[in-house]
């Protein structure tokens, strides 16, 4: 189940990527020719120590955990083209044993060991985004996890802290579902080990993502 978060976090990762590409109809006047140029010719990187991705798992009908992934990284291209890889073997459930079976067993992070999240941007439109700013958009990120790929989409909140740096947040929980991304059997096992009546399939998943420039 907690396999479920870090899909999310593929895709809210994208999304967030997709974010600093800036705002549409609701931006302010497009900047001048010479800050759209600077815009258009830099890389955006994500900054991991300052980023955050996670989820909560429900066991058992009734009870709830929280969870991460804690190895995050990313960047979108001077073309547009946005990446972020997730290390599914930093996985953080708080519980040793529990890490040990989300990568082995869940996730098989020895053949499958990230999570990739790509889209497609204009990032010439971010430079209509002023520092202190704050926009909300739709966002759709393509998200693949051993093999299976499903499109995800969502709201964030996009604000430009400085003029190099931005963060994205979710506007509100992205739920993801194992049936997605062909994980119903992983999950099924995870309850058989922990000997439970149940693990939802369903997660919503919260991400705060800051991006800088150069």
């Amino acid at each position: 189940m907690r396999s479920l978060a870090s899909l999310s976090f593929s895709a809210i990762l994208a999304l967030g990527l997709a974010a600093c590409a800036g705002p549409e109809a609701d931006a302010p006047p497009a900047p001048d020719a010479s800050a759209s140029a600077a815009v258009t010719d830099s890389a955006w990187t994500l900054d991991p120590t300052a980023s955050r991705l996670g989820y909560v798992s429900i066991k058992a009908g009734e009870v709830a955990e929280n969870n991460r992934f804690d190895t995050l990284s990313g960047k979108v291209a001077t073309d547009g083209t946005a990446s972020v890889d997730v290390s599914l073997a930093s996985v953080n459930t708080g519980v040793a044993v529990r890490n040990e079976r989300m990568r082995d067993v869940f996730f098989a992070v020895a053949d499958n060991p990230t999570a990739t999240i790509t889209a497609k941007l204009d990032p010439a439109r971010f430079g209509g985004l002023m520092v202190g700013q704050t926009v909300s958009r739709p966002l759709q990120a393509s998200v693949t996890i051993k093999g299976a790929s499903a499109d995800i989409v969502t709201e964030v909140l996009v604000t430009r802290t400085g003029e190099d740096r931005v963060m994205v947040l979710s506007a509100a929980p992205v739920i993801i579902s194992t049936d997605m991304f062909g994980l119903t059997d992983e999950l099924g096992e995870l309850r058989a080990l922990a000997q439970l009546p149940s693990i939802t399939p369903a997660v919503p998943v919260t991400f705060t993502l800051v991006f800088t420039r150069g």
